[in-house]
């Protein structure tokens, strides 16, 4: 299968990397010919487990996780989940993580010993949804670039 998805991602036009697994590719192929097109709204569910590192397995679906995505107008404008709870999974997804991010994925995460730590203090069934606020005000005002409507913008450091 990882043969065909990168197959789809050449024929499609979508820049891979060597390191993208079949759940990067997934999504991949996912947000480049099908999220521009859901006007919405609508819910996406079930990541794969590759893509959503902090996210509780699937009950039922092997390789995925639960977490959702609410889309409006072709974009995201946010993204929820249950929060995996279990120290030693978590670890592992870390470590695929911090391979990704050696390989030149910029947004991989890194391992974070004092979350581990929390976890194996103990962590009740949690889940959790963030709004995508300035996601939000674009589709509200129309506005097609996030520059528009950053509250806060970066700013550079005087020289």
């Amino acid at each position: 299968p990882i043969d065909e998805l990168r197959a789809l991602c050449d024929r499609s036009g979508i820049e891979t990397k060597p390191h993208y697994g079949p759940g990067k590719l997934l999504l991949e192929i996912f947000e480049k010919t099908t999220e521009p097109h859901l006007w919405g709204p609508v819910f996406v569910t079930d990541y794969p487990a590759e893509v959503s590192p902090l996210s509780r397995d699937h009950r039922d679906r092997p390789g995925y996780t639960e977490r959702f995505e609410p889309i409006v107008a072709g974009r995201e404008i946010g993204n929820g989940f249950s929060e995996l709870q279990d120290p030693d999974v978590q670890r592992e997804r870390f470590l695929a993580q911090e391979a990704d991010r050696d390989a030149g994925d910029d947004e991989a995460m890194v391992v974070d010993e004092d979350y581990l730590r929390a976890l194996e203090y103990g962590l009740p069934p949690t889940a959790g949804l963030g709004i995508g606020v300035d996601r939000l005000v674009m589709l509200l005002t129309g506005t097609t670039t996030i520059r528009d409507v950053v509250f806060f913008p970066t700013l550079r450091p005087e020289a």
